[in-house]
């Protein structure tokens, strides 16, 4: 349909200049047939006869003053006067369209003489024949019924192909924030539409998992944050209460008892605070100095500083080099030592060796022991199991929190099972650096 539209007017105009530059070119013809005409009357002798010396122009006359035609060409015998125009004293020669019963004529008048009683000639030819104009203009119709028709085949397959898009349209205005579970129809086919609709739908189930994954945070926060003020609020009202008793009978209480139940909750409050600052400062992944360090060197240091109830056995195999915050390291590696010995019943015990390229630090208890249900569980914030497992029995709740973000921290992995003593495992594994170990230290 482009192409007609590109074509038609372009014939038209072709046309229309063809048609002008033959008009051109007859009134030339015409024009210098009656020149040369009225130069060869003026030259000759007088004829009946007059021949042509233009092609297309056969139909010349030299009429007499009195409106008599005295010569003409064998074309125009027997015709009276091609027309009563006569040249003006001012011009020699006059140029005009005539009808005749011979059709449409250019007609060329010159005179033969300055006088005004002098005789003219007159050179005519036949217009172009209107067929070929009835021919344009039909043309021109066909073209129209044409686009039309061409225009309303577009409109309807355009429709067509494009009322997927409405529909696609309208599930979009459908969808807000508070469901997104909606997905625009894929129509059938591989064209644009249907990638555009996949698109969309691929947009939207992205849109979905982060808006799941929001809510899910929200949700955590908000049960971390009713959790923390919990766990704030419980020693601080130990101590609320400790000062006011005070308070009411000064004479009956004793300042160093008070002073020291005080300072207990005091430490509950400051390990709380700073457990919490801890947790804070790895989810915002604030970057720790690390360094080369020799795992099991670091867990005999620890150990050798603590002074535990229960004692604490270690199978170590020395050259365990891993890159890590040492600082991080030791606390992971406290904050296990503190579960393990408050829920140990005899013994704890402190593995380090290397397995598939992976470091391992290992502590065990004969404790309880963590039900298969609750050992996933029990990495949350401020969790609460059985009364045998109960932070209450001295834990901040974030301890075991705590040392499973510093593994993830240090693209490692950190997991609870059961024992070969009885009680929990913790492993601990980070990617290992150097060569095989070399030796057991116990």
């Amino acid at each position: 349909m482009l192409l007609v539209l590109f074509i038609v007017p372009a014939y038209v105009r072709a046309e229309a200049l063809t048609r002008q530059m033959q008009g051109d070119s007859a009134w030339r013809d015409v024009e210098r047939q009656a020149t040369l005409t009225a130069a060869a009357v003026r030259a000759g002798p007088a004829s009946v006869l007059i021949t042509p010396d233009i092609p297309g122009v056969d139909l010349i006359q030299v009429v007499g003053p009195d409106h008599r035609v005295i010569m003409s060409t064998p074309a125009a015998r027997g015709l009276a006067p091609l027309s009563d125009v006569w040249p003006s004293l001012l011009t020699s020669k006059r140029d005009l369209q005539i009808s005749t019963p011979q059709g449409r004529l250019y007609l060329s008048v010159v005179r033969l003489s300055s006088s005004l009683n002098s005789a003219v000639v007159y050179a005519a030819r036949r217009a172009p024949d209107a067929t070929s104009a009835r021919r344009l203009w039909l043309l021109v119709l066909e073209a129209v019924v044409f686009i039309t028709l061409a225009a309303c085949i577009v409109w309807r397959i355009a429709d067509r192909l494009l009322s997927p898009v409405g529909c696609i349209r309208a599930t979009l205005c459908s969808i807000n924030s508070n469901n997104l579970s909606s997905r625009v129809p894929v129509p059938p086919g591989n064209d644009e539409i249907v990638r555009l609709a996949r698109t969309i739908n691929g947009t939207l189930d992205r849109l979905e998992k982060a808006n799941e994954c929001s809510n899910l945070a929200l949700a955590r926060l908000s049960r971390f944050t009713s959790d923390a003020s919990h766990e704030l609020r419980t020693p601080l009202a130990g101590l609320r209460v400790l000062l006011e008793e005070a308070q009411l009978h000064p004479c009956d209480t004793e300042f160093p008892q008070l002073l020291d139940e005080a300072l207990r909750d005091v430490d509950r409050l400051q390990t709380i605070i700073c457990d919490l600052l801890l947790l804070s400062g790895l989810e915002a992944g604030i970057p720790a100095n690390r360094d080369v360090v020799d795992l099991s060197q670091l867990v005999k240091e620890e150990v050798g500083q603590r002074k535990d109830l229960v004692p604490v056995l270690l199978r170590l195999e020395t050259g365990t080099t891993v890159r890590v915050c040492r600082i991080q390291m030791a606390r992971v590696l406290t904050n296990l030592l503190d579960n393990a010995q408050r829920h140990a019943k005899h013994v704890v015990q402190v593995e380090v060796h290397c397995r598939d390229a992976m470091a391992e630090l290992t502590v065990s208890d004969d404790g309880a022991g963590i039900p298969m249900a609750d050992r996933d569980r029990v990495f949350e914030r401020f969790t609460r199991l059985d009364a045998a497992r109960c932070r209450d029995r001295g834990g901040s709740g974030l301890g075991l929190a705590i040392a499973r973000d510093i593994a993830h921290a240090h693209r490692g992995t950190l997991t609870a099972g059961c024992s070969p003593l009885g009680g929990a495992r913790f492993v601990l594994c980070i990617p290992f650096i150097g060569s095989a170990p070399s030796a057991i230290a116990g």
